[in-house]
């Protein structure tokens, strides 16, 4: 599977505390390999026809699209500010 990172995705991911881009390494890890997996807790965001949304902590969570051949990964960050601005 193949998963791609928007720039946007690259710059929110460059302002989070290193401990959360260590728990990020980790959960997109578990995301590439089984994107099932319970601790990602991986859910439509409301309102959004094709918008994904997955948990790295109960405060931080990113958001995807399913695209042809993979996912693309969009946003991530605060889960009020990062669902807002998907």
């Amino acid at each position: 599977m193949n998963v791609c990172r928007s720039e946007r995705f690259k710059k929110a991911y460059q302002k989070l505390s290193h401990e959360l881009q260590k728990q990020t390494k980790e959960k997109l890890r578990l995301f590439a390999e089984d994107i099932k997996h319970p601790s990602l807790r991986i859910k439509k965001v409301q309102g959004t026809d094709s918008l994904w949304e997955g948990s790295i902590t109960m405060g931080c969570r990113f958001t995807f699209e399913k695209i042809e051949n993979g996912y693309w990964l969009r946003n991530i960050g605060d889960h009020d500010k990062t669902l807002k601005n998907p």
